[in-house]
């Protein structure tokens, strides 16, 4: 992917791009290396790690007050015109990391096409990724608790952090400050997690404060293919610590533009793409923190029920569609799905946020090749609810939303 840029936003006055006072950004206890690209040999002491990450620069602060927010992207006949501050310093960090031999594997283009059918699912070869990155960690339930014990991003080498993103003023409460580090097995250039403090050791359960501070970071970039997202437990989450993604995605989506069914004032249902979904639509960032709390309302009340949920942001346009009023915002997706613990038996490919929204990242060249989008949809839908299942909880979480 060429590097990526975008559109209109208002340059700085100064920079404000600067190290974290005291360091505090490589959480306390992280395991650093003793040289880039080695890891920290499993059970070291404590002082060991803390000796290690003394060898490595503490992740810098990037500040950031509402003048950073780019209201309007660029198009997508040219995505990469113009790229704010934020895509230029994530990308540059995340081409460092790569340059050191920080992540799993090189990343280099990949294998892309379109099959053929009317979702326009979007095929992706990544063999690299299906080979190479860190075992699913095991999941027992919708409710597991934080294990110390198991791979968590308190583990994360300082080297692999960027940059924490902190808000100065600007609308509304103060959003959790986000830690911005490499994914190491990425599915995309400058695809990275987005980490509340780890040391909280906060389960894998999404949260209002750390969905805002996603959300404010999806403005903060001027490309239009930057998404956020989020895997709950039961729904491909591959590590039970609290994290969020970020990656920039070369195509524009079908969800970014279809009109949705009203369900009520604050929500929609979105039946575009290869599977559906409930929507919320915040048009500035105002709404952001409103928004945040009614997604987060919402999926709460699907692990009530049993269910699994993936998010996800992308720039759109109003649930009513383009033409109809009103200009373009950020529109946040809520799946509701059948949970899954454990790989499934001959399942194609894992489904998460990326296949849910119509993106499919495969994991063999044969399976690339030869797959359909019906054989793609009948592996997706097998996890969706009924349309009447979904339609009941469509009118609960819209009754819920009103309270």
């Amino acid at each position: 992917m060429a590097p990526l840029p975008s559109a209109r936003h208002r340059p700085l006055p100064r920079q404000r791009h600067r190290p974290a006072p005291g360091g505090a950004s490589a959480a306390p206890g992280a395991a650093g290396p003793a040289r880039p690209g080695t890891r920290p040999a499993p059970g070291a002491g404590s002082a060991e790690m803390a000796a290690m990450a003394a060898a490595e620069p503490s992740p810098e602060e990037f500040v950031y007050g509402e003048e950073d927010f780019v209201l309007q992207a660029a198009g997508w006949d040219d995505p990469d015109s113009a790229p704010s501050r934020f895509d230029r310093v994530l990308l540059a960090g995340w081409s460092d990391r790569m340059e050191r031999g920080l992540f799993r594997y090189r990343l280099g283009p990949l294998p892309t096409r379109v099959l053929p059918g009317a979702v326009r699912l979007v095929a992706q070869l990544n063999e690299k990724r299906s080979a190479e990155r860190r075992p699913p960690q095991p999941v027992r339930s919708l409710r597991d608790p934080f294990d110390p014990g198991a791979f968590n991003f308190t583990r994360l080498r300082p080297a692999e952090l960027l940059f924490r993103l902190r808000r100065s003023g600007g609308p509304g409460p103060t959003p959790e400050p986000l830690l911005v580090a490499i994914n190491a097995s990425p599915l995309e250039r400058g695809h990275v997690l987005l980490l509340p403090e780890p040391a909280r050791r906060l389960p894998q359960a999404l949260t209002a404060p750390a969905l805002r501070g996603a959300l404010e970071a999806a403005l903060l970039s001027a490309h239009p293919g930057f998404r956020v997202g989020f895997n709950g437990l039961g729904g491909g989450a591959s590590v039970n610590h609290l994290h969020l993604h970020g990656l920039y995605l070369a195509r524009p989506l079908p969800l970014e533009e279809a009109p949705a069914e009203p369900l009520g004032p604050r929500l929609g249902l979105l039946r575009a793409g290869p599977a559906p979904a409930f929507l919320f639509f915040a048009p500035g960032p105002a709404a952001l923190e409103p928004v945040s709390r009614a997604v987060c309302r919402a999926a709460e009340h699907l692990g009530r029920a049993g269910l699994a949920c993936n998010v996800l942001a992308t720039r759109g346009d109003p649930p009513a569609g383009p033409g109809a009023g009103g200009g373009r915002g950020l529109r946040v997706l809520l799946w509701a799905r059948r949970p899954l613990f454990g790989p499934k038996a001959g399942e194609p490919f894992a489904v998460a946020l990326c296949e849910l929204a119509g993106l499919l990242p495969l994991p063999a060249e044969p399976l690339y090749r030869d797959i359909t989008e019906a054989q793609a949809l009948s592996a997706i839908r097998q996890h969706l609810l009924p349309e009447p299942e979904l339609l009941h909880l469509g009118g609960e979480l819209a009754r819920l939303l009103e309270r």
